[in-house]
């Protein structure tokens, strides 16, 4: 009897593109078949870390005698409502007629523990071979099923990935009890949500404590530019240098013009493009990766989970002609308006990728259909493509010019700049043209001066006063904040450590939304600002779970377990020790703060809009959206089922648009039958039950144009 091969896939629509291609045509109850091969998936994790009462059941109530919980043989459970698929999952593992396993999940740490745990529980000892891609395109399907791997070789990995989930489940339950027993709330503790919370806090901190402090400029009006004196404190002193200067001629002494280039960007890793997808168009971390997911899905990005920003050599080959025609499919960029040539050669480096190589569009792209993603995915899709774009563009070369002027024996100086070479920004701002909104940082630059000679005189200058104030430090947006996690703690890493920082490119977004989700950070317009609740927590953190750096040693751990360099075993034995201690060390809570969380409202700040049932406020809570009136019972829960199934968590201006209108325009919408997203109206559907129900409504032009 000839064996078959059983691929499992990390999520339905992967199995589809895959069975597709291996010409598992058959559908069968959670699986397809066909061609030697059965396809079948997980849903994410069909096995997951057991609660503290499977151990004990004394562990279901939160008790300090009770702590520390170290396990010392590890429990798994399985999430409720994936038991069947794990059951399908095991009876296909042991058919007599299947020979070997083949691991298809997401080529990262998180999908090889999804497939590893679900192995296990199974129970299943055939041979595992490995496919590992980058793309989701059919040459690359075909090409990795050619070339798969012995599953042997990723067992470092896997066993990296236990270790962070085990050490996570150490400190993270062990520190939510034990600082909720002493503070008599209900508090979440992490070790890399605490620090990233904790930076958060330090900069709320340094606002508040900012004092203002005026300065002062005097500036020379020279006829067609303007010449800036140094800045001071003494505002009678800088009048005192207007008075003087004020119709008095001023004499060019020195003039300094230097060439100077700027490099075109790297290709995007992850949080690169968090970064600017939050910038530039206000997607939170979250929806990026999100988005990024559902593209590489669609086999038009490449795997969007990676660290690095550089292609592998063998790329190389046709990257030109592919940059080129990738070109012609963005509407808002000309390559030959731009009259350049495309360098391939500076995107290539082997040895600066590990895993996967940079995120880019695929071949697949240059015929796809662009205009009908969902918006969101669109501007995704394009910002990656004109990265790459300008990542092989020329680099932009301008002359800056500083002249010093002289006048009454002050001096003063004019800035200028005339660009010789466009270059890569020709492309970036046609890009920036046609988004909807300017970017803060939308570059304006200095301006290029007129024809000016030393020892020119200028008669008769006009002196004017410009008052200024220092600014606080800026609050942290998205972007700001991951490129903090990604630097947290490096200055007292090693220079040749490999994994610095709090987190991975992978797990940075789900951390900000569950501090968010936690109630200690609010998203105020791109701003993130603690709470009160957030503040408060820190202060009575111990500086073990508040600082970068213990975090940054872990992940570098982790990373030397991958490699065979340090057992796992040595790795969690310092995690347990390190949780016993910090038990031992915080016996009771600090003087004068046992109360900092006593009697915490689930209903706080201004009323966001009016209760559709009985017109009483409604206000924000750390968990949703709560009517004043306690015999009502109206709620808007963040994560109700609705939007948990739709990959998304109502904010506080979408109930706001629900209690006003009844509805809200959504975008990126994820479907559970097909895997891809979409956009729609939100429609509150309150019948006065105890849940508050919603439907969808969706663009009846759009739907007859593609229809047509």
């Amino acid at each position: 009897m000839s064996q078959l091969k059983l691929v499992i896939c990390e999520k339905p629509s992967v199995a589809v593109s895959i069975s597709a291609v291996l010409g598992a045509k058959e559908r069968g109850d959670g699986f397809f078949i066909g061609g030697g091969y059965i396809v079948s998936w997980c849903y994410g994790h069909l096995v997951e870390l057991a609660a503290p009462d499977a151990y004990d059941e004394k562990y279901a109530k939160w008790r300090y005698a009770d702590l520390p919980i170290i396990p010392q043989e590890w429990k798994y459970a399985v999430p409720k409502g994936k038991a069947k698929q794990l059951k399908t999952l095991s009876e296909l593992m042991n058919r007599t007629d299947v020979g070997t396993i083949v691991n298809a999940c997401d080529a990262g740490r998180e999908g090889q523990m999804i497939f590893g745990l679900a192995n296990e529980y199974c129970k299943c000892t055939k041979q595992v071979e490995r496919l590992w891609i980058s793309s989701m395109e059919d040459a690359a399907i075909r090409d990795g099923f050619a070339r798969l791997k012995s599953g042997a070789d990723y067992d470092s990995l896997y066993a990296s990935a236990l270790c962070r989930s085990q050490a996570d489940w150490l400190v993270g339950l062990n520190a939510s009890r034990l600082f909720s027993t002493l503070y008599s709330g209900i508090l979440s503790v992490g070790r890399v949500q605490s620090p990233t919370l904790a930076m958060l806090a330090a900069r709320e901190a340094e606002i508040d404590a900012f004092v203002k402090e005026p300065f002062y400029v005097v500036e020379l009006e020279c006829g067609g530019f303007a010449a800036s004196g140094e800045k001071g404190k003494d505002r009678a002193a800088a009048e005192a240098v207007r008075n003087t200067c004020d119709g008095k001629p001023a004499t060019v002494t020195k003039i300094e013009r230097q060439q100077k280039t700027a490099a075109p960007p790297k290709l995007y890793d992850l949080t690169a493009l968090q970064r600017d997808a939050n910038r530039l168009h206000g997607f939170t971390a979250q929806q990026t990766l999100d988005y990024a997911q559902s593209l590489y899905e669609k086999k038009l990005l490449s795997y969007p989970r990676t660290d690095s920003r550089y292609l592998t050599s063998d790329m190389g080959d046709g990257l030109e002609g592919f940059i080129t025609e990738l070109a012609s499919v963005i509407p808002f960029v000309s390559l030959s308006a731009a009259n350049m040539s495309i360098a391939t050669e500076p995107l290539l480096n082997d040895a600066k990728v590990s895993d996967h190589h940079a995120i880019i569009p695929t071949r697949a792209a240059l015929g796809a259909d662009l205009a009908a993603l969902p918006s969101g995915e669109r501007d995704l899709f394009y910002l990656v493509a004109v990265r790459l774009l300008c990542a092989a563009s020329p680099k932009h070369v301008y002359e800056a010019t500083a002249v010093t002027i002289e006048c009454e024996n002050h001096a003063f100086v004019a800035k200028g700049r005339t660009v010789t070479e466009d270059g890569w920004k020709y492309i970036d701002r046609m890009f920036r043209t046609s988004l909807k909104e300017k970017p803060d940082d939308d570059e304006g630059g200095d301006a290029a001066l007129p024809q000016i000679d030393e020892g020119q005189v200028f008669d008769n200058v006009t002196a004017s006063l410009r008052e200024g104030a220092t600014s606080p430090p800026k609050r942290f947006t998205e972007d700001t904040l991951l490129a903090a996690m990604e630097n947290a703690g490096a200055a007292d890493m090693p220079d040749d450590a490999e994994r610095k920082g709090l987190g991975t490119p992978a797990t940075r977004a789900g951390i900000i939304e569950k501090i968010i989700k936690a109630g200690y950070v609010e998203r105020q317009k791109k701003s993130l600002v603690p709470s009160d609740k957030g503040m408060n927590l820190i202060s009575i953190l111990p500086e073990a779970l508040t600082s970068p750096i213990l975090t940054a040693k872990w992940e570098e751990m982790l990373k030397k377990v991958e490699r065979n360099e340090m057992a796992g075993d040595v790795f969690m034995s310092g995690i347990a020790e390190m949780t016993a201690q910090l038990v031992k060390d915080n016996a009771a809570p600090q003087p004068g703060k046992e109360s900092l969380f006593a009697g915490q409202s689930a209903r706080k700040g201004d009323a966001i809009g009016a209760c559709p049932r009985c017109g009483s406020p409604v206000r924000e809570g750390c968990i949703g959206f709560f009517c004043d009136s306690d015999s009502c019972g109206f709620k808007l829960w963040r994560d109700a089922k609705f939007f948990v199934t739709k990959k998304k968590e109502l904010t506080k201006t979408e109930a706001a648009a629900l209690l006003k209108d009844g509805r809200v325009a959504m975008t990126g919408l994820f479907s559970e039958k097909t895997g891809k997203t979409y956009d729609a109206v939100v429609v509150l559907d309150d019948t006065g039950e105890k849940y508050v129900n919603f439907k969808l409504e969706f663009d009846q032009r759009k739907q007859k144009r593609k229809g047509n």
